[in-house]
Order: C-alpha cells, then sequence, then structure tokens
C-alpha cells in the first residue's frame, strides 16, 4: 500500500510517495522552502502544492515540528506562533480535499526507523533525535512510541539544548565538525543520564553526514545513524496515514 508523506521542517517541506510496507520512497521526493514567516495558511498551501504535484488521492500523512494531540498543534517552535492552537488535520485536509494523518516530526521518523530502518527488532528504550533546525525526539519502548518528547528543549547551560546543538546552531557559530560534536556530546550525556537508553539514533539532515561527528562522540549507550537518513520523517508519515 502506498501512502503521501509530507515531512514539514524549519527550512524546507519535502513530500513523496512511500510504500509503506517496504518502508521507501516510490518516487523522487519534492522539496520546497518552508515560507517566510511559516503561518498556517502559508504552509497549508505548500502542501497542498505537493499533493497537487504528485496528483495524489489517497491517504496523506504530514509530519508537524512541534507538540501535536488529536490533531491540533500544542506547539511551534521553529514556525509561526500562530500554530499553537491550530487543527493542523482539519487545515490539511481542507486545502488537499484528502483524509490527513499529523503528527511530531521526530515522532514520525522514530516510527519508521522501527518499521524499517535502525531501531528495527530493537527492544527496551530507544532514543531517536533529529538534528536539524531543531532538535527533534521521538522516545521508543520496545518499539512502541512515546509521543511529544519534545527534548530538545531541555536546558543545557541555561539555554535550550537546540540553541546549542542543533545543526543550524553549528551552522550559525560557523562551529567546525570537532567542535559541534563537543556540544553534540554534552546534550546526549545529559539525555541519557535522564533516560538510560540502550540505543541512540541520529536523524536529521546530519545522518548523512555521520561519519564527519559521530567517531567523536563517546557514550556508554550504543549510536548509530538513522537507518533511513534525512527521508524517515516522509516514511513515518505516510506509515501514520495508513494506521
Amino acid at each position: 500500500m502506498e501512502a503521501l508523506g509530507i515531512d514539514i521542517g524549519g527550512s524546507g517541506i519535502k513530500g513523496a510517495p512511500v510504500d509503506v510496507a517496504q518502508g521507501r520512497l516510490t518516487r523522487e521526493r519534492l522539496r520546497i522552502p518552508t515560507p517566510d514567516p511559516a503561518k498556517p495558511e502559508a504552509v497549508a498551501e505548500v502542501v497542498a502544492e505537493i499533493v497537487k504535484h504528485f496528483a495524489w488521492n489517497g491517504p496523506v500523512g504530514v509530519t508537524f515540528p512541534g507538540i501535536v494531540v488529536d490533531g491540533v498543534a500544542r506547539s511551534a517552535a521553529n514556525v509561526d506562533k500562530d500554530w499553537i492552537g491550530t487543527d493542523a488535520r482539519k487545515l490539511f485536509s481542507g486545502v488537499t480535499g484528502l483524509p490527513v494523518t499529523v503528527l511530531n516530526d521526530a515522532d514520525a521518523a522514530g516510527v519508521a526507523e522501527v518499521a524499517a530502518g535502525a531501531a528495527k527488532g530493537r527492544t527496551g528504550v530507544v532514543m531517536l533525535l533529529t538534528f536539524g533546525t531543531g532538535i527533534g525526539s521521538a522516545l521508543l519502548i520496545d518499539g512502541r512510541l512515546v509521543p511529544n518528547t519534545e527534548l530538545g528543549h531541555l536546558e543545557i547551560r541555561g539555554k535550550e539544548a537546540e540553541k546549542r546543538a542543533s545543526d543550524h546552531a553549528r551552522e550559525a557559530h560557523d562551529l567546525d565538525w570537532d567542535e559541534w560534536a563537543e556540544k553534540v556530546q554534552e546534550y546526549l550525556e545529559h539525555v541519557e543520564a535522564l533516560f538510560s537508553p540502550s540505543l541512540f539514533i541520529i536523524g536529521g539532515g546530519v545522518s548523512k553526514k555521520a561519519e564527519k561527528f559521530l567517531p567523536q562522540i563517546k557514550l556508554r549507550t550504543p549510536i548509530v545513524p538513522a537507518g533511513l537518513q534525512n527521508e524517515a520523517g516522509i516514511v513515518g508519515a505516510a506509515m501514520a496515514a495508513t494506521e
């Protein structure tokens, strides 16, 4: 079965049809820059554009960079604050005319990694962390998702972790990979102390460059890049749409 997965990020909105049984994209993904400001109506127009691009007429899964409860956005970290309280599911269904499922972006990546990526077959506590415009988190226990953890907002040295250790922070502060790895190390040590996971999975765009920083990270917990890399959000969104 196929579903359309759409991943809303702070810098880009990406989408593609997905074979949910295989956990793979069936067509080349389309990426459109996230509107600035990223208000609900502007983002919804991009979602509708992606649906139109693929001439899609079936289930759609959409990720959102914030807390999502019953399709409603409860926070908005790297998009416009007008999202808070917006019924995203209703908004996207309205502009596409299709059934839409909405979930947190890192949660979607976690779902995909359990089904077809680095967490497949893993038991115990698995923590997926996405490093991009911010830091997203997905907490999985024996393959089951605990939604909306949002651990990128943990405080490290008086600042939100994602202000110090996200990929955006690396670029904004012109850090080399070794310098950034030190920030990531400090953050992961904090998360490790709180949750004692059996596995860390690193997702987001930096997962494609894992060799540049992962060798510098030293933890008690094994740490690996996401098996689906930066496509995990798209895949997980599509999977959620077919549940």
